[in-house]
């Protein structure tokens, strides 16, 4: 008996995504609850596991194909007896590709085979079929609009300013391709969604201040070997920012506030965002009651999201919800950016690379470790006393850790 594969539920507001990858070929065994496909949605990339053993024995959408919640995947039969009854006739061999329009089934083609022949405006019956049963693939498609591309060369225009009629031969482009498309993934397109939505929507302003980090950079080499031995992870730059922006979130509470409809919500509660950057695109899991957190659980947080967003393992739960953002160019070299806002929240925190750099202390010259931090926030929100009070109590607390401690 057959059992089909379907799309299962995506999470809250998702219904569709993108088929990535199949992890298995027509034919092949599977294990019931083996992961057989990835999917793709607009916020994680996702396995889907067989719904029971046997052989994988059509696959109904094909990679690069969008599907909806429910969709039909694929089929799996019954696992293969090795053996071929004697008795069995053999079925005749096929010479040709299947081409006859009565085998071409529209509500059997895959999603992405039928979009791209209503795009094109093709009539299916006129396609040689190479698929399984006479079905239409994506590879049939194209190459049926290659063919018929080459058939009808526009190697000559005849231009307006001739009007004699004379054919002006448009020089070929040198063999070997100049530039290369590529659709955008549902995760790349969400991320310029929101994006440009956080444009358009937010009355958007950067603020600036600079940081001397030399505190922070004698405490970390002090007390690196025995913290690391103490908890297992290393003390990085990163829980020292999450620490003082909550310092600063407490005291400036429209900073962690964002807009509902007419509405102004203050959130109680400090969910910090730490952005992380992938192969796939900028993520931002969510540390949840972060001020809740020692420095090493802030630590440990970071590192474990860090890792589970590379691997592409991290949950859409993991990703929502969160108050406040927290990102570092600096580790890519940046010296300055104007971060952009994680919409609905109303602010950003921007760090960047260590310089040193010659800075005036008491009337004298010294060189100095220094960082350039940003604040991107909401105008709509946060007045521009907020914001600028919000980076000079992150520079105070960086500058004076113990102020961390002391919650001053």
């Amino acid at each position: 008996m057959a059992t089909e594969i379907k799309v299962p539920v995506l999470g809250e507001s998702i219904s569709e995504a993108t088929v990535t990858t199949w992890l298995k070929s027509v034919g092949d065994s599977v294990a019931a609850d083996e992961p057989i496909l990835e999917l793709e949605t607009d916020k994680v990339t996702m396995e889907v596991n067989a719904p029971a053993s046997g052989t994988l024995t059509d696959i109904v959408a094909d990679s690069g194909a969008d599907v909806e919640v429910g969709a039909l995947l694929g089929m799996i039969g019954e696992a293969a007896t090795g053996a071929v009854s004697a008795s069995a006739p053999l079925p005749a061999p096929q010479s040709e590709p299947v081409s006859d329009a009565a085998n071409i089934d529209d509500a059997a083609m895959p999603p992405s085979v039928r979009k791209l022949v209503d795009e094109n405006g093709l009539d299916p019956s006129t396609i040689p079929a190479t698929g399984k049963d006479g079905r239409l693939t994506k590879g049939d498609v194209l190459a049926f609009l290659n063919s018929r591309g080459a058939a009808s060369p526009k190697a000559a225009v005849q231009t307006s300013a001739k009007p004699t009629g004379e054919i002006v031969q448009i020089p070929s482009r040198p063999a070997g391709p100049r530039e290369e498309r590529i659709k955008m993934t549902r995760l790349r397109q969400r991320i310029a969604e929101r994006l440009k939505d956080a444009q358009d929507t937010a009355a958007m302003l950067t603020t600036f201040n600079e940081v001397d980090m030399s505190a922070v950079m004698e405490l970390r080499s002090q007390y690196r070997d025995t913290f690391e031995k103490a908890h297992g992870v290393r003390l990085g730059f990163m829980s020292f920012f999450v620490k003082s922006s909550i310092v600063a979130l407490k005291e400036l509470p429209a900073v962690n506030a964002e807009i509902d409809g007419d509405e102004l919500v203050y959130k109680n509660h400090y969910d910090i965002g730490v952005a992380v950057g992938t192969e796939n695109g900028l993520v931002v899991p969510v540390l949840r009651d972060a001020d809740q957190m020692s420095f090493a659980g802030v630590e440990q947080g970071i590192r474990e999201l860090g890792l589970k967003a590379r691997d592409g393992k991290l949950t859409m739960e993991e990703m929502m919800g969160g108050t406040f953002t927290i990102t570092n160019g600096g580790i890519y070299g940046s010296m300055l950016s104007t971060p952009i806002l994680n919409m609905p929240q109303s602010g950003i925190l921007g760090m960047h690379n260590i310089v040193e750099r010659p800075v005036a202390v008491n009337g004298e010259v010294v060189i100095k470790p220094m960082m350039y931090v940003a604040l991107s926030y909401d105008h709509r929100i946060i007045d521009g006393r907020e914001a600028v009070s919000f980076l000079v109590r992150v520079k105070e607390c960086i500058e004076d850790p113990q102020r961390i401690m002391l919650d001053m």
